[in-house]
């Protein structure tokens, strides 16, 4: 569309990064001129969040909120563009393209809203009821850096089959991405289902690199598909070492989501008779075959060579969203423990290219 060319809207997107990281580390300094006011609703919003959603806790809004700001830069909205500019000069929103958001973590669905609309497309996104306030909040933002936005952005909690849409990205569980393939088949379509990470140590790792670890497991309550939920070791290794760079996280059981997920657990464990560790606000359970370990529950297994490990992982490439590790992972793009809940925007969930999608919308 004339007068809302793509360097425009790349422009409003790195000055929504430079308001999210101001309001992430809590620095009114940062915001971006015009913009305080919002930072004052954003200071009020995100404890409240937690009312609404009990895993919303605050410390996650803002860590995602970093993250957000960090991958949305205009370095890196540069670098991710750069196959794509001409294709994208062209777009001028005549096409529509739906998202249907999860809600396991604020605003999950943030990186399909941005691509749509950086790619020139129009937006129909239908929120989940577990996060309706925090995509709100950043629309209205973005919509004060650059009006001219406003025709092309519709955000809605209802049924979306009542609108009209070219293409669909959505994103659930395998049942209702089973749903989403009945109803929406007929469009171009990306549908995700349920995934999960897992990490791979050798033992040779430091205190810190496990205290980095923990937030790859931590992060969002554990509730991403970025999480690792199955950690593979070194036979031999020292558990011990796990709990210990975990600890910084004890705090999650006084949320009462956690709390009660992980006293379930517990129980059902006791119940069944089954051997796992115990560390007060986590479970450590020994699982050859299972990969989605439950809330407050992680999964390990020992291996005897790590050679081998990636034929182990080969069985669940359709189920893991990230491999975590410091070390080479053969076959596997590995992430360094630590960051899977730092993706980039070009770091596709179900290492699906968004982008290549939309350029054909």
């Amino acid at each position: 569309m004339a007068g809302l060319a793509l360097e425009k809207r790349i422009k409003a997107f790195d000055r929504l990064s430079g308001f999210m990281a101001a309001v992430a580390h809590k620095n009114l300094e940062k915001v971006p001129a015009g913009l305080e006011n919002f930072y004052a609703h954003f200071q009020q919003l995100i404890p409240q969040l937690y009312d609404y959603n009990g895993w919303f806790a605050e410390e996650f809004v803002r860590y995602q909120l970093g993250a957000l700001a960090e991958a949305t830069t205009r370095h890196n909205i540069d670098k991710w563009l750069e196959p794509y500019k001409d294709a994208f000069q062209d777009k001028d929103f005549d096409s529509t393209v739906a998202v249907v958001m999860a809600g396991n973590i604020p605003f999950v669905g943030f990186s399909d809203y941005i691509s749509v609309l950086i790619s020139g497309h129009r937006l129909l996104a239908k929120l989940s009821s577990k996060d309706t306030y925090l995509p709100k909040a950043i629309t209205r933002v973005l919509l004060a850096i650059e009006p001219r936005f406003e025709p092309y952005i519709t955000l809605t909690e209802e049924k979306i089959a009542g609108y009209p849409f070219d293409a669909i990205i959505a994103t659930g569980s395998d049942n209702t991405a089973r749903y989403f393939e009945y109803y929406f088949g007929k469009y171009p379509n990306i549908i995700r289902r349920n995934r999960t990470s897992v990490a791979v140590l050798t033992g040779e790792e430091t205190h810190e690199e496990l205290e980095a670890l923990a937030d790859d497991v931590f992060l969002y309550f554990g509730l991403g598909c970025r999480n690792v939920s199955k950690i593979y070791l070194p036979k031999g290794f020292d558990l011990d070492r796990l709990f210990k760079a975990f600890y910084r996280y004890r705090h999650l059981v006084n949320y009462n989501k956690y709390a009660n997920n992980y006293k379930y657990n517990r129980a059902i464990m006791l119940v069944n008779r089954e051997r796992f560790l115990d560390n007060g606000f986590v479970l450590l359970k020994e699982e050859d075959l299972a990969l989605v370990s439950p809330t407050g529950v992680v999964y390990y297994q020992f291996y005897d060579d790590l050679n081998n490990v990636p034929s182990y992982l080969e069985a669940y490439r359709e189920k893991i969203q990230c491999v975590a590790s410091n070390a080479q992972v053969q076959g596997f793009n590995a992430v360094p423990l630590g960051q899977t809940q730092r993706p980039m925007l070009w770091d596709y969930p179900d290492d699906i290219n968004v982008l290549d999608f939309l350029k054909n919308i």
